[in-house]
């Protein structure tokens, strides 16, 4: 009944890795999210988004771009951040591993509704891409004082 536990197969990651190459090239290189909050791997730029009652505050991490190469757009409660990373390799170089991205990129962001596109503003500092978004008056508590 369990006469082939003792073979075990010595080459099982060299399967495993072939079986990989195999998918991908079936499927393409695809990686795609691990959760519902997650990104698909190798998404430029890395973002955080956090919030508080007044603001929401998105911090794009975009090292080595011309800040006046990047546009920033809020359409209803939908910011778009396009702009590209050029970066230049002499031809002869042969890459045995790429990561860092380069070339043009997109990402689109669903803030939450009660923002206000009118007041919207954008630093850049040292890589980092800071974006205020404040929310609307009318959406925001208001303290009622009881008497």
């Amino acid at each position: 009944m369990f006469g082939n536990l003792g073979v075990f197969d010595r080459d099982l990651f060299g399967q495993m890795e072939r079986m990989r190459r195999e998918m991908e090239q079936l499927f393409g290189d695809w990686r795609g999210a691990s959760g519902i909050r997650s990104v698909a791997a190798g998404s430029f730029p890395a973002i955080n988004i956090g919030g508080s009652p007044e603001q929401v505050d998105v911090y794009v991490f975009a090292p080595g771009i011309d800040p006046k190469q990047l546009d920033v757009s809020l359409q209803q409660n939908l910011l778009t951040l396009t702009g590209e990373r050029p970066l230049s390799y002499p031809e002869s170089v042969q890459f045995y591993r790429r990561e860092r991205f380069d070339g043009k990129f997109r990402r689109v962001l669903s803030l939450p509704e009660d923002v206000d596109p009118d007041k919207v503003t954008a630093h850049y500092r040292d890589g980092v891409l800071h974006i205020q978004v404040k929310r609307a008056e009318t959406v925001k508590p208001r303290r009622i004082e009881v008497q």
